[in-house]
Order: structure tokens, then C-alpha cells, then sequence
């Protein structure tokens, strides 16, 4: 809501690119939805494995999958609210941003918006119709849009907001002038005696001189 307590629209986005760098988007819906209508949700795996004999496990870390967001929409087209809406013509709207895009060969990448909630980038995981209202030719007056979607973010962008620097994953550094093998490894893995192990993972036959501008693999090393 506005600070005047008036409804904000909810927009949703559609895009081509995965990275979401088209200029424009390719579609738009608008709809009104209140706030307790949005629901999100994360899902945590972990590896509870337990050896025999013991009588509690270590949740070891493996993965935070996308997290999902359901949002309930009310197309109201009696003209209750001051403005007259062709209900299944904005059923149809909402069909064709978050649905197939026969140009991309998959579903649209979404971007949601709602006032001060921050930007979602996601895709439509599932989503339900139900009409509530006829008239007596049969043409729908209400329906509600019960949708569910599941976060998206290329690989740069989810690699940004991740920020893992774990040594438990690979890392990739850019080698810049000054640089040692030992110096990295200090940084990547805390202890500059894994230089060895690098620089065989590099085939690297002199770690002493680094080439600036080449890259070297850091992989997850057993401490």
C-alpha cells in the first residue's frame, strides 16, 4: 500500500533474456493484490546422514533452492470498484506474460514488482483459475488468479548475491601483477601451503611466476 493507504498494482515483467538485459520488457500485467496475499517460502537441504550406532546426526549443508513466492490476484469485472474489467481478456493478459513464449521456446523471465517489496526475478511454477461469478450468457464477472513462482537468476547475478567464498567451492582468480601462488591460496583457502596442489591442478610447471591476465583454478581442497 501507499503511505495514503491506497492499493499499490502489482506488475509483473515478462523478459526474453535470461540475464534479463532486453531494453524493454516484452509484456506487462497489472493487477491489484493486498498484502496478505503474498506468500513466500524457502526451501534448505541438508545431508542428515548418521552412522550406526549414534543418536543424533550433523546437518551438513548442501544446497538453498529457490525460493518461491504465491500471490493471489482479484479480477473484479462488475464495475463495483469504479471501472469496468473484461475478465477473461485480463486472464489472458496474464496468460501470455508469465506463460510459453514461442520466440524464446520456454516460459517468459519475470520480474515482480509491488511497492516497496524488493524485485523479484522469477518464472511461473504453477498457477489456477478459479471464475466466481457468470452472467447468465455465461461470461465471467470474477475470477481469482491463485499463482506460484519460483526464483530465477542467471549464473552472475546468483553468483553475486551468494558471495561464497568458502573454500569448500571452486574458485576462479584472474591473476594481476604482484600476484604468488602462495599469497592466493592464503586468501582462497587460508593457508598458503596448498600452493602445491594448485599449481599440479594448473598443470603449472613454474608456480614462482604467475603469467598477469591468466586465470588459475582453485578447487575444493580436503583441509
Amino acid at each position: 500500500m501507499s503511505d495514503r493507504g491506497t492499493l499499490e498494482k502489482i506488475q509483473i515483467l515478462a523478459f526474453q533474456q535470461p540475464d534479463y538485459s532486453d531494453k524493454t520488457p516484452v509484456g506487462k500485467f497489472e493487477a491489484y493484490v493486498n498484502p496478505n496475499e503474498i506468500t513466500l517460502s524457502y526451501d534448505i537441504e541438508y545431508d542428515s546422514a548418521q552412522g550406526a550406532g549414534t543418536t543424533n546426526s550433523r546437518m551438513t549443508f548442501k544446497k538453498a533452492k529457490p525460493g518461491d513466492m504465491s500471490l493471489t490476484f482479484f479480477i473484479d469485472g462488475t464495475g463495483a470498484n469504479g471501472k469496468l474489467i473484461d475478465v477473461q481478456q485480463k486472464v489472458e493478459e496474464f496468460q501470455t506474460v508469465t506463460g510459453y513464449n514461442g520466440k524464446i521456446h520456454r516460459t517468459s523471465y519475470l520480474k515482480i514488482v509491488w511497492g516497496k517489496l524488493q524485485v523479484k526475478r522469477c518464472v511461473l511454477k504453477s498457477a489456477s483459475i478459479a471464475y466466481k461469478l457468470f452472467k447468465p450468457n455465461g461470461v465471467p464477472l470474477r475470477a481469482v488468479i491463485t499463482a506460484n513462482f519460483t526464483d530465477n537468476s542467471d549464473d552472475k547475478t546468483r553468483q553475486a548475491l551468494a558471495q561464497d567464498e568458502s573454500s569448500d567451492l571452486t574458485h576462479r582468480r584472474l591473476v594481476k601483477a604482484g600476484d604468488n601462488l602462495p599469497n592466493l591460496c592464503y586468501e582462497i583457502y587460508g593457508d598458503p601451503g596448498y600452493y602445491l596442489e594448485v599449481a599440479r591442478a594448473n598443470q603449472l610447471d613454474n608456480f614462482r611466476q604467475l603469467t598477469p591476465g591468466s586465470k588459475i583454478l582453485f578447487p575444493p581442497l580436503e583441509k
